[in-house]
Parts: C-alpha cells; structure tokens; sequence
C-alpha cells in the first residue's frame, strides 16, 4: 500500500516556502553573477535587509591573517574598510562562539556598545546577528542587520538571514580568494618594478628611504629602520631625516635588539616590546614614540654575510605574523644587492669628498707625480709654498719644480720609486725656492720645509707614482712646533694668532674630564721611582691620544692623574658626547694595554673616569712671570667628585644628569644614583657609563641594566624589600655586579633604619 504523500500544509505555509526557496535561487544566482567581492557583499546586504524587513545591514568577513573582521561600505564613488578584531562586540562574539544572536533591546543587551550610535547619531533597537557558514560549516564571517521595520525579529528572521548567507557562502569565498588572487599579483608586480628601481638606486640615502618606506607600508607598520653595518668602526648605522637635512644614528653592531639579530643572523618578532628585557625604552623616552611591536629581521647578501637589520615597529591591526617575517626577509634578500652597491659607491664617494677636502685644508703642500716623474696634482697649500698657480706646477717634470732643492728631493723620488727600496723618505729643512709666478700670492723667496717622499703602491702591488709632502716651517710654524712641547697644541695656536681674550679669563660651557690611577701610592712603591716615571709616561701617551682624538684639550697632569676640557679652546655641538667617547676609548684602550702588560709579567693598573659639563672659567692663572691655562668653578669640581665617586660605586665611567642631558649619541648607560656630593647642597643624577664593556665583562649586559633600573625605582620609593630582590635578579644577570651588592647593603641598613622623610637623594660624606 503505497504511503499517501499529499501536502496538509495551509496556503499560507505553501507560499512562504515557495517565497524562500525563490528568495535562496535568487540569492545564489545574484551573488553567483558579481564579479568582484564588494558586488557579491553589497549585493547580499541589500537582499538580507529586503527580506528581513530591516532598516541596514553589514555583513563581515574574516581576515586570518590578522584576526580581524573587516567589512566594505560605498562612499561615494569610493570603497571604505571597515576592521575590527574578531573577538570585540555582537559580531566578534557571534563569529568566536559560532552562535547566532537575537536582540530585540539593544540598549539593555551588556554586550552592545552604545558609542558608535552616539558617534554616527543612529539609534540601534534591535539587532539579528549570523554566523556565515560554509557547506561544510566553517564559519568565515558573521552577517548583522539592525532595526526590524514592523514588530520584533524572530526565529524565522534568523533562519533566514543564515539559509541566505549559507547559500551565498561558496560565491563569497570564491570571490574573496580572486579578490586575494588579484591583491597578490598586483602586489607581487608592484613588488617586481620597486625592485627594478631599487636596484639602479645608487645613491645610499634616497636608497635607504625608499626601503624604509616599502618596509612600513608593505607590513602596515607606523614605522621602520634600516640598518647597515660600517666595517671600519664595527657599527650599525642608519641615515634619518632631520628636517632638510638627514643625520645619521650610530651604535656597536652588538647592542640592543639591532645588534642582536645582526650577531646571530636569527630574526627577532616580539609582539609586547615593553614585556621583553632585550627591550630598552630609553628612545622612547626621548622621542615621545611608544614601542609596542617589534619585527627584526637580518639583511644577508647573496654570498651569505649579514651587512645589516632591518627593523619595523608597531604593525596596525595587531602583532607581526610569520608571514610578516618572511615576506621582509624576502624584501631584503631582493633589495641588499642594492644596498651592497648603494654602499659601496657611497662610500667610494665620501672618501672621494673627504680626499679633496682633506688636501684642500692640508696646511702641508701634497704633490703627486706620475710614473714618469711628472706632478699629477698639487693641493693649495703646495700652491702657496711654492710660490706658483697649477699652471705653472702640473704637467712638468719635478726636476723643473724644486729649483735648487732638486738635488735633494730628486733623489729621494728616485730611491722611492726604486721597486727594490719603496721606502718612504724625511728630509728636515729643506730649503725651497719658490717659483716666480706673478699670480700667486706672496713674495719670492725660500721656504723652510720638512719634505716626505712616499710610494704610491696600487692594490695589486703595482707601483703608481710618487707622493711629495712639504710641511712648512717657516717662521711661525717653527715657533709653535716648540710652543707645542709645552702646551696643548690648540692653545698653542692661539696665543700665535695673538687672542688677547685667552690671556685673560672667560666663562664658558666645557665638558670637563678627570682620570685617575686607583692605588696609585702602592703601585708606586712597589716598582720604584725609575718604573714608576717609565709606567706614567706609558699610561699618559695612551690616555692623551684618546683625548685629542676626540678634540680634546689637555689641562694638566696633576700626579697620576688627567684634567681634560671639550669645548676648550674651541667650542663644538657636541663637546658632550666627544668627552663620553674619550672615557670610552680610554678604557678600552686601558683593558687592551693590561693585556699587554700580564702578558710581560707586569701588574695590570685600573683607573676612574668623572665627567661633567658646565659653566666654568678658563684662562691663565698666575703671575706675570710664570701663568697656567687652567680652569676653575663648580662645574671643575663636580668631575672631580664624580671621579672620585668611581670607587663608591664600582664604576670606571660616571657622568652627571647635565653631561648627560646633552648627548647626542645612544650609549648603554645606567642611572646610578641621585646624590649630594661633598661640598654641595643640591642633589646632581649620576649616570654610568657601560659602553666599553664586552658580553665577557659584562655578561647579560642589557638584562642587568633593566633589573638595576627597576630596582632603582623601587629603592627611591622606599619599598626596601622589593628593591632588594630587583638588585638580586641584577646579580643573577651578572653576579660581579658590584654596585648592585652595594644597593643590597645600602637597602638593608635604610630597612632596619628607614629615614624620616626619604627622597631617594644620597648624601656623599668623602670626596
């Protein structure tokens, strides 16, 4: 007997499952018919609206990549985005639970946010929101219309909205996929022609910005850097716009987060910069700019070596993803060939610059002759000696130069251009006549010179030419090659130029640096009087020359120790930093002399350094008859203090808040204490120094500063016990740690005597 199939259902339910089965066709066809996905997702919208009876609609999408939901609103003649993670709001609950919502009173749902109708003046009452599922029941986004027309939504209005978006599912992810497809493409051709103009970019610094900005735009980053090192100083640098002009920052190609990934050649992604110890904030602080991600990736050339970072803060959206890293890995790897070239060239052109500026300011005259004998160039100041302009110079055989002095010069040309000699030559005091030219300048007559004579060999060993040197020491020259032996040469310069303000005294704001021996009086009696002299004139070579590589100005030896002036007797922007940089050099170049000295059997010496840049008088001091440059004031003696401070402290390099307010560069630095020197009413910050340390005497460096830092906060708060702990984890960084030991001792007797009104303010009862 055969089952009777007749349909019982009323009219009415005929019709509304006709009416939907109509509405889901046309759904499918209408969607199925768009050829791009903002079609298909407004198309949907207008169809879900319609057939809910709604006021609007929107409907999401899921970005994977991100984690957010974005959706597409025509503006005009113009597509706007709009994202939003997909976990925030109905909608990111729907999609991360995967459950539909029914609200019919937005207002008394906890879970609507009000602040978008009160930003847009819209009124939300009611609200249906849908997971968009796929055949196979992968929710890819959520659908949402807003404001029933007539009564409340009910059952019905959600099955519907999900059967509609259920059955535009499949024409949706197609059309996100070739949209995805396309967005690639363009992408990738994009990608392709900026490599092609990368790649023909010679000049280093429009280079530089160019990659930076395709860095940051490529990954949706707020900004980036790009790092390369400087073989020479063992650096990483980067150029930076500064205005008009673009500056340059430098630091080892070991520190921080840059040095890090340039060392181990291994990508660093941390999603929470100021959650990282590696980390440190102090350029956000300087700067204003908050760090919250970091992306950094190591730049390798095509034969492997690493010749730099690059490094992208803050992508929008969230943290950077793996794909975020291996899409700039790619960027590099395409552009560093670029970079190498860029490099190169810029390098080959600022020694070019240099060369030409060098010799253009050289006091001494620089000849150059070719193989055959003849002058190739002559600076001006050869002009200048010789009495002659170009003319009259290059283009003819030396022989024809020289005049009477050929006798001599010649024949040290000859020994030097000899391949089995290549020797260079010295000649003192030569006596050259000057040529009869009626354009140059000066009078005829002879000059007194110093003459060098040295090969100019190419890479391949192959001899060039012949270089001339001519060091006149005439007259004035003479006078200041003695003056010299006896004060610093700046100095020296001066008095001959006839300054009469130098004979007097003036204030100024210098940069003032004292050194000292430690144990010095035992170390002396220990090696005798004859050692002891050969010990300090070995010791103050060493020092001096770090001084006066940076510009300084040697004051005095006072004992064993150095008093030294940046800013004396000329000034310069960054007299700061210059006296930061001797202190380093000094003790780097300390550390590599002790070496020396165990390796002969002989004691190895330490030394303090204290600087501090102030207000100070400078001049001669004295009496007529014998007078001393020198300088006198608080700002004196404050560097004294602070080196002194050293021992206290366990330091070799302690600046004050003022020296250090006013650096330029980026150092690895500490802030050691806010105190009273002796003398003084007013507390002065103390900073140390640790850029000349190496991971073998300063392990975990960077860690250890982090934790000291934290336990400094903690100690100026007067929380005893738990400034104690953060100078413990110091330890554990670096156990030789002395200072913090001394802040474990210190705290433990503030603990058991807490002060009356504690400022974190340190009174110094020595000098």
């Amino acid at each position: 007997m055969a089952a009777d199939r007749t349909d019982t259902s009323s009219p009415s339910d005929q019709a509304k499952r006709l009416h939907f089965a109509e509405t889901l066709l046309h759904v499918s066809r209408t969607v199925s018919a768009m050829e791009t996905l903002d079609e298909a997702l407004a198309a949907l919208v207008e169809m879900t609206v319609t057939e809910t009876d709604s006021d609007r609609g929107t409907l999401f999408l899921n970005d994977a990549a991100t984690g957010e939901l974005y959706s597409r609103v025509l503006q005009g003649e113009q597509t706007l985005e709009i994202r939003l993670l997909n976990d925030v709001g109905i909608a990111g609950r729907v999609f991360t639970t995967h459950e539909p919502l029914i609200i019919n009173d937005a207002y008394a749902d906890p879970r609507f946010n009000r602040d978008i109708d009160e930003l847009t003046g819209y009124t939300t009452r009611n609200i249906v929101c849908a997971p968009i599922r796929t055949a196979r029941g992968v929710v890819i986004g959520v659908a949402q219309v807003l404001n029933k027309q007539s009564g409340s939504y009910d059952d019905e209005d959600l099955a519907l909205i999900e059967a509609m978006t259920s059955q535009a599912s499949a024409a949706l992810m197609s059309a996100s996929r070739l949209e995805d497809v396309d967005t690639r493409r363009t992408e990738e051709m994009g990608f392709l022609r900026l490599v092609s103009d990368l790649t023909a970019e010679l000049d280093l610094d429009s280079l530089l910005q160019k990659v930076m900005a395709e860095a940051t735009r490529m990954l949706r980053a707020e900004r980036s850097t790009l790092f390369l090192l400087d073989e020479r100083t063992n650096e990483l640098f980067a150029r930076v716009a500064e205005g008009d002009s673009v500056g340059e920052i430098r630091f080892p190609s070991s520190a921080g987060i840059a040095g890090t990934v340039f060392t181990t050649g291994e990508s660093i992604n941390i999603a929470h910069a100021y959650a990282d110890l590696r980390f440190n904030p102090d350029l956000d602080r300087r700067t204003g700019f908050f760090t919250r991600s970091i992306l950094c990736v190591p730049v390798i050339s095509n034969d492997g070596h690493i010749i730099g970072v690059t490094q992208v803060l803050n992508r929008r959206g969230g943290p950077f993803t793996a794909e975020d890293e291996q899409r700039l890995k790619a960027f590099t790897a395409q552009v560093s060939i670029a970079l190498q070239n860029a490099k190169l060239f810029d390098d080959v052109q600022n020694m070019r610059n240099y060369s030409e500026a060098m010799l253009a300011s050289m006091s001494n005259g620089v000849l150059t002759l070719d193989k055959a004998g003849s002058v190739a160039t002559c600076n001006e100041a050869g002009r200048r000696i010789l009495g002659a302009g170009t003319a009259m110079i290059v283009g003819r055989h030396h022989s024809e130069v020289f005049g009477e002095a050929e006798a001599i010069i010649g024949a040290m040309v000859a020994r030097v251009a000899d391949d089995t000699v290549r020797t260079p030559e010295l000649a003192m005091d030569v006596d050259v006549q000057r040529l009869s030219d009626p354009s140059a300048d000066g009078a005829d007559g002879v000059v007194s010179a110093n003459v060098s004579v040295l090969p100019l060999i190419g890479g391949n060993g192959e001899h060039l030419g012949t270089m001339i040197v001519m060091e006149d020491i005439s007259g004035e020259k003479r006078v200041r090659s003695t003056m010299a032996r006896y004060m610093d040469p700046g100095l020296a310069d001066q008095l001959l130029r006839g300054d009469e303000d130098l004979l007097g005294g003036k204030s100024v704001e210098a940069s003032v640096l004292f050194s000292d021996v430690r144990s010095f009086t035992t170390l002396a009696e220990e090696l005798g009087p004859q050692a002891t002299v050969t010990l300090l004139n070995d010791y103050f070579t060493i020092m001096v020359e770090c001084i006066q590589q940076q510009g300084g100005m040697l004051d005095k030896f006072i004992g064993d120790a150095i008093m030294a002036a940046f800013g004396l007797p000329v000034a310069h922007e960054d007299d700061a930093d210059r006296a930061v940089q001797a202190a380093i050099s000094m003790i780097s170049s300390l550390f590599e002399w002790n070496h020396q000295r165990i390796q002969d059997g002989r004691p190895p010496i330490d030394m303090g350094v204290g600087i501090n840049t102030g207000t100070v008088v400078a001049g001669n001091i004295g009496s007529p008859k014998r007078m001393d440059f020198t300088m006198i004031g608080d700002g004196v003696n404050l560097a004294s203090r602070l080196e002194s401070a050293c021992k206290e402290y366990s330091a070799r390099i302690l600046i004050s808040e003022h020296t250090f307010g006013l650096l330029k560069g980026v150092y690895r630095t500490r802030e050691v204490d806010h105190v009273v020197v002796k003398g003084k009413t007013q507390p002065v910050g103390v900073y140390e120094v640790l850029d000349y340390h190496t991971p073998q005497t300063f392990p975990n460096l960077m860690d250890a500063v982090n934790h000291f830092r934290d336990g400094m906060e903690k100690y100026r708060a007067g929380t005893w016990d738990a400034a104690i702990d953060a100078f413990r984890e110091t330890l554990r960084a670096n156990p030789d740690d002395a200072l913090a030991g001394t802040y474990i001792e210190r705290c433990t007797v503030l603990q058991g005597n807490p002060p009356a009104d504690w400022d974190g303010v340190w009174v110094m009862t020595s000098k």
